[in-house]
C-alpha cells in the first residue's frame, strides 16, 4: 500500500508534494502512529526527490507534530504516537518558514488537506461535496467488485481480514485511520496498482468532510457491520454482492455528510 501512496512527485513543487505524500500516508493509516517510515534513502528513491528535499519535508512535519526523528541503532523517522487534530495544531516558526514563501502555502489533495496556522479551510460548495462522494462511489464499488473477482492468495486474504479486525470497534481517535486502511486494502486487492492512489485521493477528500461532523457511535457500529458484509463477499468471490454492500456502506456516509453539511 505504501508503494502506491509514496509514488514519485512531479517536478515543479517537489517539497510541497513530498509533504503531501507523507501526510496522506500518515492520515490514511498506511503507516500508523508509532510506526517507522521507510529509510530516507528508500523514501527519496520512491518519491523521486533529493535527500535534502526529503529532509526538509520531514523536518516540517516533525515541527508540525506529525513525525518524530530518533537517533541510534533503532532510530529513524516515526509517525507521532498522537497526531494533531485536523486544523487545530500549531505550526512553529521553523515549520512556517519551511512551509511558506511569504503567502499561505496550500497542500492540495483534491479538496483542502493542508497544514495551516489556525485558519479553517473554506467550506466546500454542495457541488464539490457531491463530486467527492460521486468519485468515491465509482472507485470504491469498482474496487470491491474487482477484488471479489480475483483469486486472492492466502496472504492477501489474511491482510484483508486483519484490516477488518483492526477497524472493528476501534477507539474514536483511531477509527477513521483504520477505516481508511481497510478501504485502501480493498483497493490494493483489486489488482490494479494505479487504482490505489486514486482511492487514496478520494478518501482524503472524504475524510476532510468527515472531520467536520461528529463521530456517531451507532453509525460506527453500523459501518462495522457493513464492512463485515463487504469483506465476506470479497472473500467468497461474490463480485456483485461485494459491490452492492460497498455501495450501501457509502450511501450511509453520504446521508450523514449531506445531512450535517447541507
Amino acid at each position: 500500500m505504501t508503494d502506491a501512496l509514496l509514488r514519485p512527485v512531479r517536478g515543479g513543487n517537489a517539497f510541497e508534494e513530498t509533504v503531501q505524500r507523507l501526510l496522506q500516508t500518515i492520515r490514511l493509516g498506511a503507516v500508523g502512529p508509532g510506526e517507522r517510515l521507510p529509510s530516507e534513502r528508500e523514501l527519496a528513491v520512491r518519491l523521486g526527490v533529493s535527500r535534502d528535499t526529503l529532509r526538509e519535508a520531514i523536518a516540517a512535519l516533525a515541527d508540525a507534530g506529525f513525525l518524530v526523528s530518533r537517533r541510534g541503532r533503532y532510530g529513524g523517522t516515526f509517525v507521532a504516537e498522537e497526531l494533531p487534530a485536523p486544523g487545530t495544531h500549531e505550526v512553529t516558526a521553523d515549520a512556517s518558514t519551511r512551509l511558506n514563501t511569504g503567502a499561505s502555502t496550500r497542500l492540495n489533495t483534491g479538496a483542502s488537506t493542508r497544514l495551516n496556522t489556525g485558519a479553517s479551510p473554506a467550506p466546500l460548495s454542495p457541488a464539490e461535496v457531491h463530486d467527492a462522494l460521486a468519485v468515491r462511489a465509482v472507485l470504491e464499488t469498482g474496487a470491491a467488485r474487482l477484488a471479489a473477482g480475483r483469486a486472492l492468495t492466502a496472504e492477501e486474504r489474511g491482510r484483508l481480514q486483519s484490516a477488518l479486525e483492526e477497524s472493528a470497534g476501534a477507539a474514536s481517535p483511531d477509527y477513521r485511520r483504520l477505516d481508511s486502511r481497510l478501504h485502501l486494502t480493498v483497493a490494493e486487492l483489486a489488482g490494479a496498482p494505479s487504482l490505489v492512489p486514486l482511492v487514496a485521493d478520494a478518501r482524503t477528500r472524504i475524510n476532510a468532510l468527515l472531520d467536520e461532523i461528529p463521530l456517531l457511535a451507532r453509525n460506527i457500529a453500523h459501518s462495522d457491520e457493513q464492512h463485515q458484509r463487504v469483506v465476506a463477499a470479497i472473500l467468497a468471490g461474490r463480485a456483485d454482492e461485494a459491490a452492492e454492500a460497498m455501495q450501501e456502506h457509502l450511501d450511509g456516509t453520504e446521508a450523514l455528510l449531506t445531512g450535517f453539511l447541507a
